[in-house]
Formats: C-alpha cells, structure tokens, sequence
C-alpha cells in the first residue's frame, strides 16, 4: 500500500466518524484523491426529511468542486460493516461518473483493510457527460 492510499484509507475513516447519522446511525466515511493529490473528505449528513439526506462520497466531491477540483483519480468509502466490503450507492456511483469512470475505488472495512476495485466496474454501462454530446 502506497503512502498516499494509507493517507486516504485513513481520512476516509476519520470522515466516517464525523457522519451525521441520528436517523439511521449507519456513518458513512468517504476520502477523495485529485488528479494534482489533493485528499478532500466527505460524511453522511442525514435529515429528517429523509429525501434531502446527503452521501459521504456525494458531500466529498461537493467540497471538492468548491474548492476547484474537477479531476480525480480515486475515492475510499467506508461504513461500520465489519465482515464485508461495501460499496457507493446508485446515486452516488452515477455522481462520480460524471467525472469520468478511470477512479480506483477502495471499499474500506473499519479496520482499514480494503479491496481495490473502480468505478467502471461498479457501474458499467453507464450514462455520462458523453452522452448528451450532439450527434
């Protein structure tokens, strides 16, 4: 494991316990690396209008466009599922692809182990920017 993955993996967990979960009290924590190397973090903010709830890795990249970023590399995500890895949901997997499907994705267990996977694979076939270029 490379310094820079460790140093995400790490801040993924630390974003983690920072969530704000009342509702559901499932933290999720999510760490993303920019093209120029960058670590921006993200937690669950939960609401009690259960629609307006936001994502871990959907308030990482909201930070990240504020502070200028557009390209990124990877993302770690973590929970507090000990026995399995999971992954982004539906929402947050399209939200990614919007910029671009060449991240690595680190699935992130409490314990900081992870499995190395991408986006394209957890979400193929997907609908992109791409695709509302003009014929």
């Amino acid at each position: 494991m490379t310094d820079k993955v460790k140093e995400l993996v790490s801040k993924c967990l630390q974003a983690r316990d920072m969530a704000y979960c009342p509702y559901s009290r499932f933290p999720v924590g999510a760490a993303i690396l920019t093209a120029d190397g960058a670590i921006i973090t993200g937690c669950n903010v939960e609401n009690a209008s259960y629609g307006l709830t936001v994502c871990a890795e959907r308030t990482a990249i909201q930070r990240a466009v504020v502070e200028g970023h557009r390209q990124f590399t990877a993302i770690a995500v973590t929970c507090d599922i000990k026995d399995r890895f999971v992954g982004p949901c539906g929402a947050c997997r399209q939200v990614l692809m919007e910029f671009g499907s060449d991240w690595i994705v680190y699935l992130t267990k409490p314990d900081g182990s992870y499995k190395e996977t991408s986006l394209s694979e957890l979400l193929p076939l997907a609908f992109s920017p791409a695709h509302l270029e003009k014929n």
